[in-house]
């Protein structure tokens, strides 16, 4: 394996990711930020962050698997939410928990960042997620 996750002693805990990932393959893989949107481009789960979230990580399990990677191989995630407030965490939580056995995303995440953002591309968008892995 060539990603090894880790929160060190001293590290705020519990959290639902880890704190660090040490990679040490050759391959890197970006996946560039995933929505929720079809593949014709219809909006999946409008007004549902929950739903959002679980489309824009299965979306970004098939950008790794056309990479010929997996959630084993990624060093970081980064999550991209509109008008983000604290009070949201438990939808977006429940959307990562909803989806993460099917798409093989271990729980505590690798290391992860949410940022609150005023909008996205477009007005339905609620998030987005990017990968980056790296693979021998």
């Amino acid at each position: 394996m060539t990603v090894h996750l880790m929160t060190p002693d001293g590290m705020l805990q519990p959290t639902p990711y880890h704190h660090v990932a040490v990679g040490t393959g050759t391959r890197h893989v970006h996946v560039a930020g995933q929505v929720a949107l079809g593949a014709d481009g219809a909006p999946l789960a409008p007004g549902d962050l929950a739903g959002q979230v679980a489309h824009a990580l299965r979306a970004t399990a098939r950008g790794l698997t056309g990479a010929v990677a997996t959630f084993d191989d990624v060093l970081r995630l980064t999550f991209y939410v509109t008008a983000w407030a604290p009070e949201k965490m438990e939808a977006f939580m429940a959307g990562v928990e909803s989806v993460a056995e099917e798409i093989g995303l271990r729980l505590p995440m690798p290391p992860a960042s949410l940022l609150g953002v005023e909008a996205l591309f477009a007005p339905d968008v609620l998030v987005e997620v990017e990968a980056t892995a790296i693979l021998d």
